[in-house]
């Protein structure tokens, strides 16, 4: 059976002091560091008997893993944010831990998943858990807690009406409409609302010693892609024989720039292809021998990536993937959270998402205790957009479509 470290017990013990006074708690600590044991061992402490933890479905089997491994007796539920409207009774769960709760910082408006959690469990004592709790602004802290009756902030109907006091509201242009922009949360009065209802603990404290060490690979892609996202920029469409590639938007432009400098686009008709496949290549050549975690954004690179590695040599289903000795390649939003890639060589990202908790959560993947070095290597078209949006993440920032009008000159 296995037992908490000391840290994790000392955190239980207090998480329970605070669950128990105040009925919500946020356990804001890093990635590895062991919160799903955590959160469990303060329902032990606390004697709930109904359990329901919301997760990723990645993360499912580890987390009835923990469980069963550390012999808790209460019963628990274990499913995903996607299976919350399957719930037919709520009122069953006296607890309810919610895994990567920075889901629900979208802002100024809450997600579909944050009104439909506070409708089922906002009377329900709740435990959250992130190792990224506000990785962009502060602001994304309002609806994490409004999702309960007893949010610090019940006195405020909406973000709107909080923003006025928690917010240096300022005002964006965007095309011939003026925005306000509700980002820059106030740190120190936000902070100081729900330190009570917090504890923090990092991978420093908890004696890791794991260095991550990142290195940028540039590969030359096919003269062909420049001259199609030269085009692009230029004439806004490229007509095919039987497909469309579409950018009458500068959102739509960004994506489509974002998607040819990796060798795929996803065409107006809706159907996908494979263009260039120079960096998948240069990867199996460059890690030749090695075990890999592949990280994409498209769903169309990861066909460009198993038709260059062959499908039968890689695998996106953990089990095979640690038994085996097969790549793992995992879309980046799904697979940055939850899971442990550990059995990797190295973890290699194909491409690069726009926001900054893609960035800290997915390049953590491969953090245990007992691992001193962590490398990633990040696969960047020379010329091409992704290194742009890497500057901004690393700053934890988001790359918008309005930073991309600017580093591009785009004026509408």
């Amino acid at each position: 059976m296995k037992t908490l470290r000391p840290y994790q017990k000392t955190i239980a013990d207090n998480g329970a002091v605070i669950l128990d006074k105040f009925g919500m708690l946020y356990l804001s600590m890093e990635v590895r560091t062991g919160k799903s044991a955590t959160s469990m061992e303060i329902a032990s402490i606390l004697e709930f008997k109904e359990v329901l933890f919301l997760t990723k479905k990645k993360a499912i089997d580890g987390i009835l893993e923990d469980y069963k491994d550390f012999g808790y007796e209460f019963n628990i539920t274990v499913i995903n944010d996607e299976s919350m409207h399957k719930i037919l009774n709520p009122s069953r769960f006296d607890l309810v831990i919610h895994d990567e709760h920075h889901r629900f910082g979208s802002f100024p408006k809450p997600s579909g998943g944050a009104k439909l959690f506070r409708k089922l469990f906002s009377d329900k004592p709740m435990i959250f858990l992130s190792g990224t709790m506000c990785p962009e602004s502060y602001s994304q802290l309002f609806h994490q807690f409004w999702v309960s009756y007893r949010s610090p902030w019940t006195r405020y109907p909406g973000f709107y009406k909080w923003a006025h006091d928690y917010v240096n509201i300022s005002h964006k242009r965007i095309g011939s409409f003026v925005h306000n922009d509700y980002s820059a949360g106030i740190e120190t009065k936000i902070m100081g609302d729900i330190a009570h209802l917090m504890l923090t603990y990092t991978q420093s404290q908890a004696g890791f010693e794991t260095e991550i060490k990142e290195t940028v690979l540039y590969v030359d892609m096919k003269p062909s892609t420049k001259s199609m996202v030269d085009k692009l920029c230029r004439d806004l469409v490229i007509e095919g024989k039987e497909e469309v590639i579409l950018a009458d938007t500068a959102a739509k432009l960004m994506q489509k720039m974002h998607q040819l400098w990796s060798g795929t686009c996803k065409f107006e008709s809706g159907n996908s292809m494979t263009l260039d496949t120079s960096k998948a290549e240069f990867i199996k050549e460059r890690f030749a021998g090695s075990k890999l975690a592949i990280m994409y954004i498209f769903k169309e690179e990861l066909n460009l990536i198993s038709q260059v590695f062959g499908a039968e040599n890689v695998t996106n289903d953990l089990d095979e993937f640690n038994s085996t000795d097969k790549h793992f390649v995992g879309q980046v939003v799904s697979s940055r959270e939850g899971i442990s890639l550990k059995a990797a060589d190295y973890l290699v990202m194909y491409n690069i998402q726009h926001s900054a908790v893609s960035y800290f959560q997915s390049r953590d993947r491969l953090t245990t205790l007992d691992r001193p070095n962590n490398e990633v290597f990040w696969i960047f078209s020379r010329g091409g957009i992704e290194e742009k949006i890497y500057k901004v993440v690393k700053s934890k920032k988001k790359y918008t479509t309005n930073i991309f009008k600017k580093d591009y000159g785009i004026k509408t």
